[in-house]
């Protein structure tokens, strides 16, 4: 699994202190991505175990969540890191363009962002979005918290 990037983020997950992974390889190819470098396979650095954990390690006191932007097309490896990062302490969210994902995944997932980017839609800060930030043990929706009064 190969990642483009990596950044600490902040609104992501409300109330999270993030390490964001964007994972390449995406073929969903929405009209109007903002990261259309993300749909070239292999285009970044490697995502071995060992890199992953040193990311857990040096922000084990500064961060609180793990968030893969996309992944899910690597099953059994976005599930090892998954659990990884809940062995550390860490919460857990996926954000993907799917509607539906393996349940095995969910099971490894404190949050899910569900959607594919529709511009005319917006994403979650618009009230008229076709996406979904849910909370997976509750499988409540939480679109609420990132929309501006």
């Amino acid at each position: 699994m190969y990642y483009y990037d990596f950044q600490i983020v902040f609104q992501e997950v409300p109330g999270e202190i993030s390490l964001c992974f964007s994972i390449s390889g995406c073929s969903l190819q929405c009209n109007g991505c903002h990261s259309p470098f993300l749909w070239k396979k292999g285009n970044g650095s490697l995502l071995t175990k060992k890199q992953f954990e040193v990311f857990l390690e040096q922000y084990s006191n500064l961060a609180t969540c793990v968030l893969f932007m996309g992944g899910e097309w690597h099953k059994e490896e976005i599930i090892s890191m998954l659990k990884l990062a809940k062995n550390k302490k860490y919460k857990t969210c996926l954000y993907t363009g799917e509607e539906h994902i393996s349940e095995n995944i969910l099971n490894e997932l404190t949050w899910i962002k569900t959607g594919k980017w529709k511009q005319s839609l917006g994403g979650l800060s618009s009230t008229t979005t076709n996406q979904k930030f849910i909370e997976v043990k509750t499988n409540k929706i939480y679109n609420h918290l990132f929309i501006k009064n």
